[in-house]
């Protein structure tokens, strides 16, 4: 068998990173905050927003370069955008040197805190001192 090409090594994420952005064009051309995606089912039944809710306006506004915005729809989406691009970046730089990606050790603690900080965030975005963390 022969070792994979350049090309075809990095192929994989540069199929994500199209999908991406196809994604990213349909959420910039159909703007969220006008045009009707499907609804967040947990704000629906319980009128509370969850974790994920204003996700969808924040790559959005992630689009069109507005981070205020996006920040004021879900702060934690917006982390999690940076997050993924770096990691992104990571794969594609690994494929590309092929070199193995440096995985990252993740512990029970930093799990649990992970869990109690989003849950934080839900529980503070649904009071009225903690509005200002509720999608715009």
């Amino acid at each position: 068998m022969t070792a994979p090409t350049r090309s075809r090594s990095i192929a994989a994420p540069l199929g994500v990173a199209a999908a991406v952005v196809g994604g990213a064009v349909l959420l910039h051309v159909r703007d969220p905050r006008t045009s009707t995606y499907l609804p967040c089912p947990f704000h629906a039944l319980t009128g509370l927003w969850c974790p994920g809710c204003g996700t969808t306006r924040a790559f959005g506004d992630l689009t069109r370069g507005d981070f205020a915005a996006a920040a004021s729809s879900n702060v934690v989406a917006v982390v999690l955008a940076i997050v993924a691009v770096g990691v992104w970046a990571l794969w594609l730089r690994s494929r590309w040197t092929a070199r193995p990606m440096p995985r990252p050790r993740v512990h029970r603690p930093t799990v649990i805190v992970l869990i109690a900080v989003l849950a934080a965030f839900t529980v503070v975005r649904n009071t009225p001192w903690g509005s200002a963390l509720a999608p715009t």
